[in-house]
């Protein structure tokens, strides 16, 4: 009868096949990971501005400020001031364009908020003012 001789080797195949098993586990989930990019255009693309608009405008500090067609501005204390206010000249031409301009310096909640309640108002035509380079 022979003797057995015992190895003292690992046995690497099961190691094999988990590192196979998250290898394609990795290349699955992978493309599915990729971050989204925001493509924001750059200020020399902007449209004109039309001849006549509403300007919302939004100060460092937060500060609201409303601007008529005509240019006559008009400040507000709050958001339901500015509500109140742009009901009213929504009231008067419904059609005019709204132009909302906030620092670069104001938090994008604020500008957002803004933009939010100008549209809730009806107004259709609303865009970012940007300056031009």
């Amino acid at each position: 009868m022979r003797q057995r001789r015992l190895k003292n080797e690992i046995n690497v195949v099961p190691y094999i096949d988990v590192m196979l098993v998250l290898l394609v586990i990795f290349m699955v989930a992978t493309p599915m990971m990729t971050t989204g990019s925001v493509d924001l255009p750059a200020a020399g693309t902007a449209p004109q501005k039309p001849d006549k608009f509403l300007r919302v405008q939004i100060d460092k500090d937060g500060a609201l400020s409303l601007f008529d067609a005509s240019g006559q501005e008009q400040k507000l204390d709050s958001t339901q001031a500015l509500r109140r206010a742009l009901q009213a000249e929504h009231a008067k031409a419904p059609e005019m364009p709204v132009l909302v301009a906030g620092d670069k310096a104001v938090a994008y909640r604020n500008v957002i908020e803004t933009l939010d309640e100008v549209k809730k108002q009806g107004f259709v035509r609303v865009a970012l003012e940007t300056s031009v380079h």
